[in-house]
């Protein structure tokens, strides 16, 4: 683990200190699935996350209900869950879904924005970017959802940005296996040009280049998981 990234985690768990027990564990199993930690279809039991987590069962239990409703989680029976494993017909929902959410979240984002927020953006890229040169998967998939966040939060839709942020609940994890298969410079992004687009005032560009970072990171998602599966 990177220095920054001990940083961040330690942050994370001073934050998580504060909040009351069921919100704490259900933000860091919440946090476990968006990052890929927990890898699709493979089961885990309540007892086992319990000591994971270090956390009564209670919350625990709370957390994966919370998270089952959202879709992040599947019951399995005997006391254990799992990440759901997308198919194609997942992929083209999320796709459909995503480019018209996040692309108008984009949108919205690049019509409010104020002095200093492509600096900020660009500062996360570049946390991204360095995070790739180190092979960093877990760097790489904190910083691109850092950057999605960051720009979505711009737009104060706050409707919106709770719906995509339960969609990167369900296609995470299937993005921390693919990093770990081709590699995380092999997974096409489009924030330098959201950047541009946003320094030059160009709100159509930002939705744009959000639009086909979506689609182009989804595409990849479906090629990598339809390789795994063939005979």
């Amino acid at each position: 683990m990177s220095v920054k990234a001990a940083q961040k985690e330690s942050s994370e768990t001073t934050e998580f200190a504060r909040m009351p027990e069921h919100e704490a564990v259900y933000r860091r199993l919440r946090a476990l699935i968006l990052h890929g930690e927990l890898v699709p279809g493979q089961a885990v039991t309540i007892q086992g996350l319990t000591a994971d987590l270090q956390a009564g069962m209670t919350p625990v239990r709370e957390a994966i209900r919370r998270l089952t409703a959202e879709g992040a989680l599947v019951f399995q029976g005997n006391r254990r869950v799992t990440v759901p494993v997308l198919d194609a017909e997942n992929i083209d929902e999320l796709i459909l879904v995503r480019k018209t959410i996040e692309a108008e979240l984009a949108r919205r984002g690049a019509a409010r924005a104020k002095a200093g927020d492509a600096d900020r953006l660009e500062a996360i890229d570049a946390a991204l970017d360095a995070a790739i040169q180190r092979g960093d998967v877990r760097g790489y998939l904190t910083e691109n959802h850092r950057f999605h966040t960051a720009l979505y939060e711009m737009a104060a839709a706050p409707i919106l940005a709770s719906l995509a942020e339960g969609l990167w609940l369900r296609f995470g994890p299937s993005l921390r296996v693919v990093c770990g298969r081709v590699g995380t410079q092999n997974v096409p992004d489009r924030h330098k040009e959201a950047i541009a687009g946003l320094r030059a005032g160009d709100v159509a560009e930002v939705a744009r280049a959000m639009e086909e970072d979506v689609v182009q990171g989804m595409e990849v998602i479906r090629t990598v998981l339809g390789e795994a599966k063939a005979p």
